[in-house]
């Protein structure tokens, strides 16, 4: 079993302890690197290969959300975790919307923790529906209508299977969940999300959550 390369990113020289005790414990994780601010990542990912990053978004020279958004337009793009101390913190919204896989409370138990970074490095995003839901309220730039119109018009991309399956998505079900209730195959839900995440060139699936959102699409679904 290749173990999960992981990188450490925050300001507070004992949260980073804690979490490389905690992490660095487990068979499956390996802690290639530690950085204390957001400036020094995008060398460290050079140099150590991370496949997932955990990331704090309030640091003092380069924030968690502008080191994000300058590892998400790398070609080689390790996954990115935000740890953040709020539940709805906007600029987590931000960090979502540059391309963070999702988000992690700094009091998250160590086993959600390390939960969280194997589906991470797995390709599944780290978010519960409720959660997205009270994030895509703190939803931050532009009027609601505009962000409205704007991702009406993406969505228009997809063909009708595959906006029923981006409606899903965005309220937060598994592939096994949404093949279920669309009566298709895990591998065909799977083949749908990549299909989406091309057309509309998003990251993941939680920015399928939020541009799903931001539509409208899951106010008319009754959801």
């Amino acid at each position: 079993m290749t173990a999960i390369r992981l990188l450490l990113v925050d300001d507070d020289p004992l949260v980073r302890a804690g979490l490389s005790l905690m992490m660095g414990g487990a068979a499956d994780i390996e802690i290639v690197g530690e950085a204390a601010d957001g400036s020094e990542v995008e060398q460290l990912v050079e140099r150590t290969r991370p496949d997932v990053v955990l990331m704090d978004i309030r640091m003092p020279t380069l924030d968690g959300l502008a080191a994000t958004e300058l590892l998400r337009g790398r070609a080689d793009a390790p996954q990115v975790v935000v740890l953040t101390t709020f539940h709805a913190d906007e600029q987590v919204l931000r960090a979502l919307r540059a391309g963070a896989a999702g988000f992690v409370l700094k009091d998250t138990p160590p086993a959600q923790l390390l939960d969280a970074v194997r589906r991470v490095a797995g390709g599944d995003p780290v978010l519960s529906p409720a959660v997205t839901r009270q994030l895509m309220l703190h939803a931050a730039g532009g009027s609601p209508d505009t962000r409205k119109a704007t991702a009406r018009d993406r969505i228009a991309a997809l063909n009708d299977r595959e906006r029923e399956v981006a409606v899903a998505v965005g309220r937060g079900g598994s592939n096994a969940a949404i093949a279920a209730e669309l009566y298709m195959s895990v591998a065909t839900v799977k083949t749908h999300v990549s299909r989406i995440l091309a057309k509309l060139d998003l990251n993941n699936r939680v920015q399928i959550a939020l541009l799903t959102y931001d539509a409208g699409l899951l106010e008319a679904d009754g959801h």
